[in-house]
């Protein structure tokens, strides 16, 4: 098992997560963030962390995956994330929001650290 980030982390991107994770496996889009699973340890510590409860393990994924195969693809283009940094000025605006991956994701790359 490995923990993944989902759709409601799209345009909040808050960070919390990022602080607690012992083997720095965050890696940062311009407004998502996603888990490399090959480097997740199982540990759970970014789960509770995350304020919009976008953290999960995968056994909670969509039947086909989905989130899994999000977290994979971007984990290996997007640069590594190892510090909280800060949430877009927006972020608020869009937490309570469902659907956001297909309305708003961008596949850019963050700036990491």
């Amino acid at each position: 098992m490995t923990y993944i980030v989902t759709d409601a982390c799209v345009r909040c991107k808050y960070m919390d997560c990022v602080e607690v994770c012992p083997v720095d496996c965050f890696y940062e889009g311009e407004n998502f963030l996603v888990i490399h699973p090959d480097e997740c340890i199982d540990c759970g510590v970014c789960e509770p962390e995350c304020p919009v409860d976008a953290i999960k393990p995968d056994s909670q994924d969509a039947p086909d995956g989905k989130w899994l195969k999000i977290n994979t693809e971007f984990a290996k283009i997007w640069p590594n994330i190892t510090r909280k940094g800060t949430p877009p000025a927006d972020a608020d605006e869009y937490k309570n929001q469902s659907d956001k991956f297909e309305k708003y994701f961008n596949s850019e790359p963050g700036k990491g650290d």
